[in-house]
């Protein structure tokens, strides 16, 4: 995904980074895009934590509730049903075959 964004992205552009699942395994190619693209187009690339932001959470959750509430904000799920889909939506997740949020229901509503 970052080599898809950083081909396509303007002049001066930014990137903020946080989390690189297809490398939580250790194995196979390494996330990194094309270098001179960085360079020529003068890319800044970022990483950050999830925690650097929790003195401002009470706030995000505010906000992201009344957008939610409002529709101004959508929530994808990919949902799965019952116990014997929790192997296939696992694996999915590591195969970039959900959209959004993945959610196994293991009950009718």
């Amino acid at each position: 995904m970052l080599e898809a964004a950083v081909d396509n992205m303007n002049a001066f552009g930014r990137v903020a980074v946080c989390g690189v699942i297809s490398e939580y395994t250790g194995k196979g190619r390494k996330a990194a895009p094309d270098m001179m693209d960085v360079i020529f187009r003068r890319i800044t690339i970022r990483g950050f934590l999830a925690a650097d932001f929790m003195c401002v959470f009470p706030e995000f959750m505010t906000a992201a509730c009344e957008h939610l509430g409002s529709g101004k904000m959508v929530s994808l799920e990919d949902i799965s049903i019952g116990l014997d889909s929790i192997p296939s939506a696992f694996v999915g997740l590591f195969a970039g075959g959900n959209l959004g949020k993945k959610i196994v229901q293991m009950a009718a509503e």
